[in-house]
């Protein structure tokens, strides 16, 4: 001490030794500052070494020197300790434990900076501890490992000291060494060592210490460990500490939380059930953690195994039983991983759950968990498996590669999916039945061998923003699903990218669903839904499939660039088809055929590369209001018996005929205005027998109506005006019933052709010629297939043998009719 040394007397070391040496004495004010350089005293206890790891190697410090060169000498140096070199004080500290080594750093300032010496402390902290990084503990329920050369502080392994002092010490073995050694270990009175869990348990119910406890390396087996207060019981070994402290039970539940546990935390070690009878029933109700109702613990960096093949590893079940298990591995269990029912709740974050016999996750009756950022995959049954009212918020999972479907929900269980990653499943993707239900929000669900989304048997789930891709299958919905599927991108399916059937009616909405190897929406058998407000587009077979009884509502979607067909109505596929825009498909934007009957209500049908609307083989229909344009052959076309209703429908622009109907088609024409199209308005041919009524057929460039092959029609009340060939055009042999049409103001532009000696040829399209008299030439052979007008006879064929054929338009390669 200096307390005897006289202020103005006290001078400041110098010289090249004392600037070099990390711990150089500087006394500018020792007497007033003294305290400053006193840390706290503190009740430190603990003890423990290990003769075998490496403490590193300091570097060497320089003597500090005994004598000024400018100054004379202070009296101060004729304390011995002033002699002594930095290495000899850190050799003698090195023998003392950590209370008398903070009595040491309050003698002086030189005193204090050595004695809190990194590796002073290091050597003092793997003797209790046995940790090799250090354990920070800043608050109740809270621990984690650090890196020393990271930590903004100059000595963790002190700070980390401090904050894990007031333990008892699971050491096996190591108790009776402690207590028959009190030399040894003087200073350390207070500090507790027992050999067994259950003995360091009892220690905290006769409150002998505060209820920190440190397990030792090794295996601890068939203890009684059943905790009804607080307590705090980490593992302690060096490396990674969950794999050196090793507890397991062959008979009971290894760890069993019960009321009074509110606050209590386990972490790192590894908990194991290993029963020698593994298919014993009485073990179903035993596991590695048991939670019981009214305690809520932390589980924290623990291995959990177990090899009973009934039961779970984790069971948490009964009401206020809420745990918060984090950074823990659920895996290659023989049964469940986590299973969470009877009203229990809990968070569980960041865990990994793999490789489990059989659901990484059960939730039933009435479970509620929040389980975040678990990473669940390669189990041998399914992911999670939601059922009998179990819920639960799940958020940011990856659940990939399980055997069986990714996410199960059934009976009546309604859990909530948010952001997570659901793929590579070896079945399915998610899989809602038998009356479950749930939301999907934000997910990516994708690589699922069958169907990315599977609903049925009356279940009820919501699909919100998620992305299905390159998956066998997108979205199921079965037996009588319901749903609301919105807002997801389902997209490169080998199968249809939505399968809506067996009753099901989900609400599907604001989705896009593209570029699939199959369809996009496919419902049938009797499936229904509300389908609004999607965009299908570029999907290789149809846009959307309507088949055997279905029934859907399709409303505001936009359904275009498809490599087949727009919407597919067949086999007695029904429903509502409105407000739709359908455009730029290979084949025709709508087919209707086999008995279906659809209602399809003031769409926009463009850019078909067969038409617009298909009607044909007994096909039905109610097509009202529509805008059906620009479509590459006919606006509409009705053939084979069929027989559908258009009212009141803009057929225009079209680069072939507006509408056509051949091959004993039907059907009722009303209050329809069609015009500007390519070729006729109207075409009637091979024995159909359509009813026009009302509708204003006008401004084509070719006829407004014609009439051929045998075909037959009742026109009543229609305005055909301004067509640059003609009004009406009846063929040879054609009888049509008429009433009250106004046929006006067309150009006749045949006549006139004929009249100044042009050759039909020069006049027609690209695939038939207008109807006149056409005629073959015997002397020149020709035929019905190419037959010759009346100016080829003037011109070409004059003074030749000529039969009239037939009045009538030609076809030149096979379209629409062939002669």
């Amino acid at each position: 001490e200096y307390s005897d040394v006289p202020a103005d007397m006290v001078a400041e070391e110098s010289g090249p030794g004392a600037q070099n040496s990390p711990y150089q004495l500087r006394r500018k004010s020792l007497l007033p500052k003294r305290t400053a350089a006193c840390p706290a005293k503190t009740n430190m206890e603990g003890a423990s070494t290990s003769a075998t790891e490496d403490f590193g190697h300091r570097a060497k410090r320089a003597r500090v020197s005994g004598k000024s060169q400018d100054l004379p000498a202070a009296p101060a140096e004729h304390y011995l300790e002033e002699k002594l070199p930095d290495e000899v004080v850190l050799k003698i500290f090195s023998y003392l434990l950590e209370q008398d080594l903070c009595r040491a750093a309050c003698v002086c300032k030189r005193f204090s900076e050595l004695a809190n010496d990194p590796i002073l402390w290091k050597r003092l902290y793997m003797d209790v501890f046995e940790y090799t990084r250090p354990m920070m503990h800043p608050e109740a329920g809270k621990f984690f490992q650090i890196n020393p050369e990271e930590y903004e502080q100059p000595n963790p392994w002190k700070e980390s000291f401090q904050q894990l002092y007031k333990g008892a010490h699971v050491k096996t073995g190591f108790a009776e060494h402690f207590y028959s050694n009190p030399a040894r270990y003087k200073g350390r009175e207070n500090m507790l060592y027992y050999d067994t869990i259950e003995d360091a348990l009892g220690g905290v119910q006769e409150a002998h210490f505060d209820g920190l406890i440190f397990v030792h390396s090794g295996v601890y087996t068939d203890e009684w460990i059943y905790i009804e207060s607080p307590i705090t019981m980490i593992g302690a070994a060096p490396g990674k500490v969950a794999d050196k402290v090793i507890i397991e039970n062959t008979r009971d539940s290894t760890f069993v939380f019960m009321e009074g546990s509110e606050d209590a935390y386990v972490g790192y070690m590894t908990i194991k059930f290993n029963p020698d009878d593994k298919s014993a029933q009485h073990h179903n109700a035993h596991h590695c953690l048991e939670i019981t109702v009214n305690c809520s613990p932390s589980i924290d960096h623990c291995i959990i195994r177990s090899t009973c093949t009934v039961g779970s590893a984790v069971c948490v079940s009964g009401q206020g039983a809420c745990p918060t298990i984090k950074h823990c591995n659920i895996s290659d269990c023989e049964n469940v991983g986590l299973y969470i029912t009877d009203h229990a709740q809990g968070i569980y974050e960041d865990n990994e759950i793999s490789n489990n016999a059989l659901a990484g996750i059960w939730v039933k009756n009435h479970g509620n968990p929040i389980i975040r950022r678990n990473h669940i995959h390669h189990g041998r049954d399914v992911g999670v498996f939601t059922f009998d009212h179990g819920m639960g918020y799940f958020e940011s999972c990856n659940i990939h590669r399980n055997r069986i479907a990714g996410f199960e929900v059934k009976a009546y269980a309604n859990p909530t999916v948010v952001r997570c990653e659901i793929h590579h499943g070896q079945t399915g993707g998610i899989y809602v039945h038998e009356k479950g239900r749930g939301q999907f929000i934000e997910n990516k669900i994708y690589a699922n061998n069958f169907a990315g989304v599977q609903t049925l048997s009356i279940a009820l789930s919501s699909l919100l923003f998620p992305t299905f891709y390159i998956t066998c299958g997108g979205v199921y919905i079965f037996g009588d699903g319901r749903g609301l599927i919105e807002g997801n991108d389902i997209y490169g399916n080998a199968l249809a990218g939505i399968q809506i059937r067996t009753n099901s009616c989900p609400i599907v909405r604001h989705n896009k669903i593209h570029d699939g190897q199959h369809g996009g929406i496919y419902v049938h058998e009797k499936g229904q839904g509300v389908i609004e407000e999607n965009e299908v587009y570029s999907n290789t077979l149809a846009g959307v499939w309507v088949t055997t009884g279905s029934t859907p509502v399709l409303r505001r979607n936009r359904i275009h660039s498809g490599k087949q067909v727009g919407v597919y109505f067949y086999d007695n596929g029904h429903g509502v088809l409105e407000d739709n825009d359908i455009y730029n498909h290979m084949y025709s934007g709508v087919q209707i055929r086999t008995g279906s009957n659809p209602k399809i209500r003031r769409n926009k049908i463009w850019g078909g590369q067969n038409g617009g609307i298909l009607v044909y083989n007994s096909g039905l229909g109610f097509i009202e209001d529509n805008e059906i344009f620009d479509n590459a052959m006919a606006g509409v076309w009705i053939k084979t018996d069929s027989n559908p209703t258009l009212r009141r429908n803009k057929i225009h622009d079209g680069r072939d005929g507006g509408i056509c109907i051949f091959n004993g088609g039907r059907g009722l024409l009303e209050e329809n205005d069609i015009f500007r199209n390519a070729q006729a308005g109207v075409l009637i041919s091979t024995n159909s027998h359509p009813v026009l009524r009302k509708n204003r057929i006008f401004d084509g460039f070719a006829a407004g109506i014609e009439i051929t092959n045998h075909a037959t029609a009742t026109l009543e009340g229609n305005q055909i005006f301004n067509n640059r060939f003609g009004g009406l055009f009846l063929a040879s042999g054609v009888n049509v019933t008429m009433k009250d049409n106004k046929i006006m103001n067309n150009q006749d532009a045949i006549e006139k052709a004929v009249s100044r000696g042009q050759c039909l040829y020069k006049i027609s399209s690209y695939t038939s010629y207008p109807m006149h008299d056409f005629y073959r030439c015997h002397t020149c052979n020709t035929t019905d297939r190419n037959a010759i007008c009346v100016n080829c006879i003037k011109k070409c064929h004059q003074g030749h043998d000529v039969e009239f054929i037939r009045h009538d338009r030609y076809v030149t390669l096979g379209y629409l009719i062939s002669w």
